[in-house]
């Protein structure tokens, strides 16, 4: 560096030429090139900077550039850490010192993390001013990340020892004692803090008595840095005995010198258990082979055999304990070993049953046949612990088989002479015939593949079904002939080949099993199978125009009921227009338009009824006590002509319903039979319960349990090509005018909707039976809970609603009866302007009156949302039709249903609770 600063030319820095430069910069520049540690000197306001070549190896590829140039140039990308510091020293407030500062430093042409520690020391003017700063420099960088990681690997131990299921511990071995024990010592040995990381000695008297001597032992060999594993069983404070494997071995430093003894200390007591048991069962099972008249045998899970029963011995006359390992194998018969052997690898393999037949050599030298078998033996976890099994003598059941085979070698001469029948049959068969595999290869088809399925029989010989399958069906298939192999007949079995032409084939399959062959026979079902869709097509078209028309007479009544009550709404209005118009005649006409409205409230409450979309009010409530109620007021319904019969069991009979609807449903059931006996006759009603739901007009029944409601009437029944239909809206046999044809489509859906469903028995001049079907339900604990109405005046009083409703008609409406009825209101269009308007505080609303049904966020989810928000806001829904409320009720909101008057409205919003403030 002193090479470079003689041959620089300085005139062009702010230092100017050497000969003008200030002693104190002279002295203090041979300061920086004399010494060996990295230092530099910044001068002048602008920090021009000297330094040396240790300096400059710090500062990389910024390094000879930097020379002479202003600090904040040559670290402009870590200007904002250090320019503050040596601002402080340049004001005069003295030295700076920084310990591992961490720098975004652009050394090599990419900006990289290092750390520094470094000291800023003013150098003074002859005047006392500081002229500039002297800097000592040292990377840290290495030291800094070494620590860092250094951490990270004690946390990443501390956490594994932590949450450690064995005991981790470290030691001092010049001490003799503890520094460290994981957690886990708590669950194995005992509470820690009678420990109290004290002496190795105190820890190794919680070993047992019995055990001291060996674990003593390993203690000085432990301290001497060897490692090495010793079982012992210690004795916990409360008495309770823990087998422990503890492993323990040396912590050395970089030089090899010993530091730490570490160990791991695992609880195995429940192996020693296991153990335990196990030697027990051996002990178990040898008493009881010695006992067995036949041949016993036990061998390891590698299936060499380890010990036979006497039996054995006596049998073969070899010495007791010579036939351990492979020296068995002496007493089979040479022409066997081969098989033996290939058996035993095979249940090696598969941990399947060992099973075999061989001879074995009797005492004598004679040979016998034995048939052996073999079980594994498992423990609890699944494990192979070894392998038990007899020797059974059949050699007599051989002898018995020999002859077997002369008398099959005479069976198959005259099976030989039916062979030439049985071809003539596979030859000429109109129907496939097949002989194939286990593994799905064909051994033989007969002549008809070329007439069914346009291959040579030739082609399909030696070949998997998985190249003839058509694609969807190979899984299936694979399936079926793994049942058929395991000697489940196929019985109809149905899929498709690909024939020569690559259209399908439909053959529906028969087979029978003989060991590893499938004999099949299989029928071209094609036809059939396309005779069966275009049927299905068929009664699909048929399904449809009967759907259309039902939905013709469906919309064509209800245009024709409501073209009624629109022509009486339309009349009275014309009339009311009239400004010379008696206040009689208004009052009459008034009064016709509001019962008008009545009535087509009511129309399209049975309509959703029927559609199961109106929202209904489900409670619990006792049928018992609801029909004896009911029970009078069918009096009225009925007339005095009709006596009503009532068949109630005793004992309570809950349901949960909408207890309205059903007393409407009961009412429709009953003017329908008072209607069907022409005012005059009985009316049986009759409950039963605890009952399962019978199938009903196609839907499947369900166990239950049910409480079964039925009106029995004795009128004139209902004919048997009208009973399936009576169910429909508008569908009615009373004269015009003396019926919509809504009140039986109220029940069905009602039932529907609820749960249920309705049954109707019936014959001409018979009587009906309508019987209507309630889930049953356990009894609700504790009173019933009403509402009971504030004590409020007429009208709002002041009190400000919030109106969300998207139709504009609606809300126009909605809000000017809220305002003539004294309430304060603002419109919102949709949830979204609804919850700006309430804003965090609700912005002083005492109450929201919602629609249900809205684009976007529904009424519900605003209701669910206000409520999340705003607590103690009360918040009243409004619908003529939401599948939300249908399926899923009202959610605990107050609920008015569309149309409602002014009334309605003011009452639901007085009977609301106040907000709390």
């Amino acid at each position: 560096m002193g090479g470079r600063m003689r041959a620089f030319d300085w005139s062009a820095t702010a230092l100017g030429p050497p000969e003008s430069w200030p002693d104190t910069l002279i002295l203090a520049t041979g300061i920086v090139l004399q010494a060996a540690t990295p230092i530099a000197v910044y001068w002048g306001t602008d920090l021009a900077i000297l330094y040396n070549d240790a300096w400059g190896a710090l500062v990389g590829g910024k390094h000879p550039g930097a020379m002479g140039r202003p600090a904040r140039e040559v670290f402009p990308e870590a200007w904002d850490e250090l320019g503050p510091m040596f601002a402080r020293v340049l004001s005069g407030e003295g030295a700076v010192e920084v310990q591992d500062q961490r720098l975004l430093l652009d050394r090599a042409g990419t900006p990289e993390e290092v750390f520094f520690t470094y000291s800023l020391n003013p150098v003074l003017a002859p005047d006392g001013t500081v002229a500039g700063v002297f800097n000592v420099a040292q990377e840290t960088t290495a030291r800094f990340r070494a620590a860092a990681g250094l951490a990270a690997s004690e946390e990443r131990f501390r956490s594994f020892a932590e949450n450690s299921a064995d005991v981790l511990w470290i030691a001092d071995p010049a001490g003799n004692r503890l520094e460290y024990l994981s957690p886990a010592y708590e669950r194995v040995w005992g509470d820690r803090r009678e420990l109290v990381l004290d002496d190795l000695g105190r820890w190794a008297a919680l070993v047992h008595p019995e055990d001291r001597e060996r674990a003593y032992a390993a203690m000085p060999r432990l301290l001497a840095g060897e490692t090495l594993t010793v079982e012992y069983r210690i004795v916990r404070p409360d008495g309770g005995v823990r087998h422990i494997r503890d492993t323990g071995f040396p912590i050395r430093d970089g030089e090899g010198r010993l530091r730490r003894i570490g160990g791991v200390a695992q609880d195995v007591t429940a192996e020693h258990v296991r153990e335990e048991a196990l030697r027990a069962s051996e002990e178990q099972f040898r008493v009881f082979a010695q006992a067995m008249p036949s041949h016993v045998w036990a061998a390891r899970p590698n299936g060499q055999l380890y010990w036979f029963n006497e039996q054995v011995y006596a049998y073969s006359g070899a010495a007791a304990g010579t036939l351990d390992g492979s020296a068995w194998t002496g007493i089979v018969h040479p022409d066997d070993r081969s098989g033996v052997d290939k058996a035993w690898r095979l249940s090696l393999a598969t941990g399947e049953d060992y099973e075999a037949e061989f001879r074995i050599r009797r005492a004598d030298g004679a040979y016998r046949w034995f048939l052996t078998r073999g079980k594994p033996v498992r423990s609890r976890d699944g494990a192979l612990t070894r392998w038990v099994g007899t020797c059974t003598d059949i050699d007599d059941r051989k002898c018995v088989m020999a002859d077997l085979v002369r008398f099959n070698e005479a069976l198959e001469r005259r099976i030989a002479e039916r062979t030439a029948e049985h071809d003539w049959v596979w030859r000429n068969s109109r129907d496939l015939l097949v002989v194939v595999g286990v593994d799905g290869v064909f051994r033989a088809v007969n002549p008809a593949w070329k007439a069914i399925l346009g291959h040579d029989p030739a082609e399909v010989v030696g070949r998997s079904f998985l190249e003839f399958i058509w694609p969807e069906d190979r899984v299936v298939t694979r399936t079926a002939l793994s049942y058929a192999a395991l000697d489940e007949d196929l019985t109809a079995f149905e899929n498709r080949y690909r024939h020569r032409d690559g259209t399908p084939r439909w053959i529906s399959w028969h087979t029978a099993t003989e060991g590893d062959i499938v004999y099949a026979y299989g029928r071209d079902v094609t036809a059939e199978k396309e005779r069966a869709v275009a049927l299905h097509e068929a009664e699909e078209a048929l399904r449809q125009s009967q759907k259309l028309e039902a939905i013709g007479q469906l919309t064509g009544g209800v245009a024709h009921d409501f073209n009624n009550l629109l022509t009486i709404i339309r009349s009275s209005v014309d009339f009311l227009r009239r400004p010379d118009l008696a206040e009689a005649r208004k009052a009459r006409y008034l009064d016709a338009v509001s019962e008008t409205v009545d009535r087509a409230a009511k129309l399209t409450g049975q309509l959703l009824a029927f559609a199961r979309r109106q929202a209904l009010k489900a409670e619990a409530f006792d049928l018992v006590a609801a029909l004896n109620g009911v029970a009078e007021m069918l009096d009225t319904v009925t007339g005095a002509r009709i006596r009503v019969v009532t068949e109630l069991p005793d004992a309570p009979c809950f349901v949960r319903a909408d207890r309205s609807q059903f007393e409407t449903a009961l009412v429709n059931m009953a003017v329908n039979a008072r209607d069907a006996m022409d005012g005059e006759g009985t009316l049986t009603l009759r409950l039963a319960c605890g009952l399962a739901k019978p199938a009903i007009r196609g839907h499947a029944a369900a166990p239950g349990p049910f409480a079964a409601v039925s009106l029995a009437d004795t009128g004139s029944g209902i004919p048997a090509d009208v009973v399936g239909r009576i169910f429909e809206p508008f569908f009615t046999t009373k004269e015009i005018g003396k019926g919509t044809g809504l009140g039986l489509s109220q029940v069905f859906g009602f039932a529907k909707q609820s749960g249920g469903d309705v049954d109707v028995i019936s014959a001409p001049g018979r009587g009906s039976t309508f019987t209507l079907y309630l889930p049953q339900v356990e009894p609700a604990g504790g009173e019933e809970t009403r509402t009971v109405e504030r004590d409020a005046a007429d009208g709002g009083a002041g009190q400000r609603v919030l109106v969300v409703e998207d139709n504009v008609e609606v809300g126009r409406f909605a809000t000017q009866i809220l305002e003539d009825l004294g309430y304060e209101t603002t419109w919102a269009a949709n949830a979204g302007e609804a919850l700006a308007l309430l804003g965090p505080d609700c912005a002083g609303f005492d109450a929201v009156f919602s629609d249900v049904v809205m684009p976007g966020m529904n009424g519900v989810e605003l209701a669910r949302e206000i409520r999340r928000r705003f607590p103690s806001l009360p918040v009243v829904l409004t619908s003529g039709y939401s599948h939300v409320l249908a399926q899923e009720g009202d959610h605990g909101f107050e609920l008015l249903h569309k149309p409602y008057s002014a009334g309605q409205l003011s009452r639901i919003l007085r009977r609301l609770p106040p907000r709390q403030a």
